[in-house]
């Protein structure tokens, strides 16, 4: 199967609760002996005949030169199944078969010797992949300067930081010559500059043919670095397809754009239901067109409906307010029939993130306004807004629509 990369066929891992893998490190053994004193009795029920399947089922095909993210909850697997791909554990059943050499950034740490030195890993690393030395040299200056750990190479890597750790594993992932790189939330744990620094590298390694396995939560990332995607959901592959479609349809799964549609009481209205959604899509992103419905019960009869609506921080911070007075006239609502008011907004401009809507009800005619005694959350999905990167706290909550200006090309028509 030349055109294939990885193949996996009803693929399962099944793991005994409580109980470790069959293989020990010096470690692990020191470890059993250590807490041995302090660990319950086998027989007792937490360590029973309970069994998990954290992989059920699993089949797929990657194609030689795809960059493909996994994405899924917490727990969902993904990480087991970039273990067995690097042969870390043994599935339980399935196969799983993988054409190339494969360099794979699963954990801090994984495939370093904490007693060698960051020099001596680099070459263990490359041996373990099968390189010889010559191409492990011609590579080396490449990923000494990639992890700028220049001063500590001569360091055992037991006295790195988990910074300098993390960037030199990927260095060595990422530059040794492999024909698949699998890569797991590991690059999660650095700074925003070297974070930066791998995603571009990861997108320049997708464009030379070899194939990327990425797992990841920062959806912007994904976006922006792979082609395809996965959808991991309790051990099973739920969908595989275009990028932007697959994650899409997994924060559709997981975000509280549907906010929940929990009665909440006020001494006038029964609020029913608060919706926030997309007028464009199933996620909400920044700068869509954004519906917002509130539907309601007056219990007495309302001569002149109002509503505002306030959209906050998940820490309370008001950033803006809509008030239907500005906009129209509502017709009297009579009491004991469900009402429904609300907005569209042309373009919501909020950063990706979770925020809060605040409901105001209102009969003008007798000077009421009742505000619902909780808050619902929704959220923007992480999505490209300047061009792909994961934007943090600096650039506060709110986007704007904005072009760089081409001052270089205004300098030349100058000049001419």
């Amino acid at each position: 199967m030349p055109h294939v990369a990885i193949r996996c066929e009803k693929l399962g891992k099944q793991f005994r609760i409580g109980s470790p893998e069959r293989y020990k490190t010096l470690r692990d053994a020191i470890s059993t002996t250590a807490l041995a004193p302090f660990k319950r009795s086998k027989n007792t029920p937490q360590n029973g005949n309970e069994y998990i399947w954290a992989l059920k089922d699993v089949s797929f095909e990657i194609k030689r030169g795809e960059v493909v993210g996994i994405i899924g909850l917490n727990g969902a697997g993904k990480s087991t199944l970039l273990k067995i791909l690097s042969r870390i554990t043994a599935p339980t059943r399935g196969i799983a078969e993988l054409y190339g050499r494969v360099g794979s950034l699963l954990e801090v740490g994984t495939g370093f010797h904490p007693e060698l030195t960051g020099r001596e890993n680099i070459y263990l690393n490359g041996a373990i992949l099968g390189m010889r030395k010559a191409e492990i040299d011609r590579k080396f200056d490449e990923i000494v300067a990639f992890a700028e750990v220049e001063k500590f190479l001569d360091t055992p890597v037991k006295r790195y930081s988990t910074g300098m750790y993390v960037r030199l594993a990927f260095g060595v992932a990422a530059h040794l010559e492999t024909e698949l790189l699998l890569v797991d939330e590991v690059l999660a744990v650095g700074d925003a500059q070297f974070q930066k620094k791998c995603f571009q590298k990861m997108s320049e390694i997708g464009t030379e043919g070899r194939t990327i396995l990425f797992v990841s939560h920062n959806m912007s990332a994904v976006r922006s670095i792979c082609k395809q995607a996965l959808i991991v959901e309790q051990g099973a592959i739920v969908a595989q397809g275009e990028i932007n479609e697959t994650v899409d349809r997994y924060l559709s799964r997981i975000n509280t754009a549907q906010i929940r549609n929990e009665t909440v009481e006020t001494n006038t209205f029964s609020v029913t239901s608060v919706q926030v959604s997309s007028a464009v899509g199933p996620v909400i992103k920044t700068f869509d067109p954004v519906e917002v419905r509130v539907q309601f019960v007056p219990k007495t009869e309302i001569r002149d409906p109002g509503l505002y609506v306030s959209f906050l921080t998940m820490d309370s911070r008001r950033l803006t307010g809509l008030d239907l007075r500005d906009f129209i006239t509502a017709s009297p609502l009579p009491a004991g029939q469900i009402a429904e008011l609300g907005f569209t907004i042309e373009s919501l401009p909020l950063l990706p993130g979770v925020y809060q809507v605040e409901i105001h009800l209102k009969d003008k005619v007798r000077g009421l306004i009742e505000m619902a005694p909780r808050t619902f959350e929704f959220e923007i999905a992480e999505t490209e807004v300047y061009g792909g990167r994961k934007l943090d706290a600096w650039f506060g909550n709110v986007g704007l629509k904005a072009h760089a200006l081409d001052f270089l090309r205004k300098g030349a028509k100058a000049q001419r």
